[in-house]
């Protein structure tokens, strides 16, 4: 008896779930976990969540309803998803918190210090279904279905990670895996396929809440329970407006996201190194000045960035939070200088943060 016959007849797909899995290692991927449709429990958690309007200027997150939360109204016929995990800290970096320490560096989230996750992720994703096409192309009364997705629309991809075995969430709210830290990017297949499902993950976060502790803004208001307003993730990439002054110097010089919560995680001394070339440091990205980073045209600007998650925020939003981070650092005449030559850039938002910052250095004086 044939293995596709196999499937057929008896309707058993336990071969093909650890083959998914295993060709999911071979694409690059550090592990790969399947799981149902349930979300149950976490919807009661996200409606609560918005309802409290943490998600702030990220409408997204509440205009599709209940489809994040509800796989098969996302996509029809989605019984299963398979949640993969792909390791993303670079090898070579320069050490984060050193670079976090000096107000003359921009800290630049690790991970968008190599190319954008969205292509790397996706591109992997569809060549395992398109791996998973061939193999089971044989199969006469079975029409394989799928829908890829990676941080791009409504897919709660923690809780489904987390029931599908690849680790669990913390108290900061992302994913943690007992050997292997929080350093990697999560996505998902949506499919039809009766795949056999994994176990959940326990919670090994304890007692501890050195997250929530080390948070500058204090955003984590509870275990499990991000206000995404005080989040310098947020502010820095996802809202594009003014960033709210009283959250400016608490910003220090945290350009473009923030891993603080991370590098205080005791989990991640278990992070491994990523072995995707994509994901290596681009154009000393990891350890770079603030006034270099605000020196920059526009078009240096898109060629330096061309292919980087950065390069979404846009240039006004990039130099809105170059301004703050170098009204933080301590004050130079090159910092001062950079400041002044930009003060009557024709952008009312950005001239804002400008005058805020030498408003800040003006104190030092």
């Amino acid at each position: 008896m044939s293995k596709a016959d196999n499937f057929t007849r008896l309707n058993d797909f336990t071969q093909l779930s650890d083959d998914i899995k295993r060709w999911g290692i071979a694409l690059g991927f550090a592990e790969i976990g399947i799981t149902d449709t349930d979300l149950s429990s976490a919807e009661s958690e996200h409606q609560t969540w918005i309802a409290k309007n943490f998600h702030g200027e990220m409408n997204y997150m509440a205009k599709h309803g209940l489809k994040r939360t509800r796989p098969a109204e996302l996509v029809p016929n989605t019984i299963r998803v398979v949640s993969a995990r792909l390791d993303y800290l670079p090898p070579n970096a320069a050490d984060s918190e050193t670079v976090m320490q000096n107000s003359a560096k921009a800290f630049i989230s690790r991970y968008s210090l190599g190319r954008d996750y969205h292509k790397v992720m996706r591109n992997k994703l569809q060549k395992l279904c398109e791996k998973i096409q061939t193999e089971i192309a044989g199969y006469t009364d079975f029409n394989f279905e799928y829908r890829v997705f990676t941080d791009s629309a409504p897919v709660l991809e923690v809780a489904l990670a987390e029931k599908a075995g690849l680790g669990w969430r913390g108290k900061h709210t992302l994913l943690l895996n007992k050997n292997h830290g929080s350093w990697f990017f999560l996505g998902e297949i949506y499919t039809n396929l009766p795949l056999v499902i994994d176990k959940p993950s326990p919670n090994h976060c304890g007692t501890c809440t050195s997250c929530m502790a080390i948070c500058p803004t204090q955003a984590i208001t509870a275990p499990y329970e991000v206000d995404a307003r005080r989040c310098i993730s947020y502010l820095t990439i996802e809202l594009k407006s003014s960033i709210p002054v009283e959250f400016r110097p608490l910003i220090g010089n945290r350009v473009y996201g923030c891993d603080d919560c991370q590098l205080v995680c005791p989990w991640n001394k278990f992070a491994e190194i990523t072995m995707e070339t994509d994901f290596a440091v681009k154009n000393g990205l990891d350890d770079i000045s603030l006034v270099a980073c605000f020196n920059w045209t526009e078009a240096e600007f898109k060629q330096l960035m061309a292919g980087s998650a950065i390069y979404r925020i846009g240039y006004i939003q990039w130099l809105r939070n170059i301004a703050v981070g170098l009204g933080n650092a301590a004050s130079t005449p090159e910092i001062v200088a950079a400041l002044t030559n930009r003060m009557n850039d024709d952008n009312a938002m950005l001239r804002e943060h400008i005058i805020w910052a030498l408003a800040q250095h003006q104190k030092c004086t």
